[in-house]
């Protein structure tokens, strides 16, 4: 287990400092798992698994019948992923002030937010179809 511990914990893209934050634990805790010196009891495998959306059958004994280290249909993983490779370390740039204020966002920000987006997208889709329209024009005044 110990080897799946770090194989989750890299798919993750978390020190052993922020993996054992995020389930209330010490880093050397972590390291302890991960170097094999101690065994996770029944009560932090099932934490880890409901913090990280992980299959229980894989973190216990390397396989299950699909062979999934993540359960289905939870993408918070792999967004997070996404954001970390987007910001690359950049703790003071315009795509990080985007990205967190994006987080913070409630439902009706994202459908007003939805509706600006739409609304600044028009003029692109009308000049994507202006040469088209033009062209049509022209083949119209030679035949």
């Amino acid at each position: 287990m110990h080897e799946r511990l770090k194989k989750l914990r890299k798919e993750l893209d978390l020190t052993q400092q922020e993996f054992a934050d995020r389930i209330g634990m010490k880093r050397n805790t972590i390291a302890n798992y991960e170097s094999k010196r101690n065994k996770p009891s029944t009560a932090v495998i099932s934490l880890i698994c409901r913090e990280f959306s992980v299959n229980e059958d894989w973190l216990r004994y390397g396989t299950d019948r699909s062979d999934n280290m993540f359960l289905p249909g939870n993408c918070e993983n792999e967004n997070t992923k996404t954001v970390k490779n987007l910001l690359n370390g950049e703790n003071d740039t315009f795509k990080h002030r985007f990205i967190t204020m994006l987080s913070r966002l409630s439902a009706s920000d994202w459908e007003r937010l939805e509706l600006e987006a739409r609304r600044l997208l028009e003029p692109a889709k009308e000049a994507a179809a202006a040469p088209s329209a033009a062209l049509y024009a022209k083949e119209s005044d030679t035949g």
